[in-house]
């Protein structure tokens, strides 16, 4: 199995875009990309809009070579109504667009439906589900909470399994803080996980205490009770520059089983670069460049 991360907040975008392939079928999960339209009061910085552009050519390459794409949810960082085409002919497996689920995804999946139109080859609501693409599974969650509770709706976990290799990619569950995200992943064993990891950079704002010591308790329990090699862990986590010591005990957990946890960048051999967490520091050298004042 082939694992490639296509964006990240590890590479500079809000994204989880992945492309997976095995021997039997190529699969795109969550061909979008966006930034944070504001982070410290700032709105993006040139450098992060020229990268989401590159991030998206890559994406619409990757759609092209896919026979299935994959969307988890309905934010604008996991599917992208403005560009339909990419779906064409393709089977593609959506996040039911009515049930558990939110007023705004709700809204956005009427609308994301109404441009595809007639232009997949197929289209399934993936919740619960799983297909079969010869020796490979591609099994959905049921519809789980997007983060601690059903406020920003419901996502789908992915589980892609070519008889060889496990792979989950969980989409937003900002954790895993519920024991229903955790429950897809310890039942279907995973060798490899990318997680999008707790929603630490809103701590004690939109995500609480509590919430992390969850996510970071379900974390060591996904360590014991599974045999995971490598966990990926990005997205909403990698927008905190102290993401790293907010789950040390979790990481000294893994450490102790040999387990290896990476950034989607590192996993892709690329310098981390997180573009969202140091947006006061690039729109501050920017105006040193323009201005000559550091002071």
């Amino acid at each position: 199995m082939k694992i490639i991360p296509l964006a990240a907040d590890s590479f500079g975008t809000r994204s989880m875009a992945t492309f997976v392939e095995t021997k039997d079928v190529k699969i795109l999960i969550d061909p979008s990309v966006a930034l944070g339209p504001s982070r410290y009061n700032l709105k993006p910085h040139p450098k992060e809009e020229k990268r989401m552009g590159e991030h998206w050519k890559d994406i619409k390459a990757y759609a092209k070579k896919a026979k299935v794409l994959i969307v988890t949810h309905y934010h604008y960082d996991h599917h992208n109504p403005e560009e339909p085409e990419i779906y064409k002919g393709k089977i593609v497996y959506l996040k039911h667009p009515t049930e558990n689920i939110n007023f705004s995804q709700k809204k956005r999946a009427k609308y994301f439906l109404e441009k595809l139109n007639n232009l997949p080859k197929q289209i399934e609501y993936s919740d619960g589900k799983e297909f079969k693409f010869g020796k490979t599974k591609i099994k959905f969650s049921k519809a789980v909470f997007h983060g601690a509770s059903n406020k920003l709706g419901y996502v789908t976990e992915v589980l892609i399994d070519d008889g060889k290799t496990r792979f989950i990619h969980t989409s937003d569950v900002q954790g895993p803080v519920t024991e229903d995200q955790t429950r897809f992943i310890l039942d279907n064993k995973p060798d490899i996980l990318y997680l999008d990891g707790p929603l630490s950079y809103m701590l004690g704002f939109r995500y609480s205490y509590d919430n992390l010591d969850s996510a970071v308790k379900n974390l060591i329990k996904i360590f014991n009770k599974t045999k995971i090699k490598t966990l990926i862990i990005d997205h909403h986590f990698l927008r905190d520059k102290k993401w790293k010591e907010r789950i040390d005990k979790a990481l000294k957990a893994a450490e102790s089983k040999k387990i290896k946890v990476m950034t989607a960048a590192e996993f892709s051999k690329r310098k981390i670069e997180m573009l969202e967490a140091y947006r006061n520091d690039l729109w501050k050298k920017l105006s040193v460049a323009i201005t000559g004042d550091d002071s």
